[in-house]
């Protein structure tokens, strides 16, 4: 069985702009709103 790569598209954070290519991106849901955020700026959405 040939390995299948699952096409996944590139996410952005919504706070620095840096790409999934570059740095982990989460997805979170608030408010009814599907959001991603970059492990580099996860703090500061943590902590305020």
């Amino acid at each position: 069985m040939a390995d299948v790569k699952k096409e996944v598209p590139e996410l952005e954070c919504e706070n620095c702009g840096t790409t999934s290519e570059l740095t982990p991106v989460m997805t979170y849901v608030h408010q009814g709103e599907e959001k991603h955020v970059c492990t580099r700026c996860l703090p500061m959405l943590i902590h305020g």
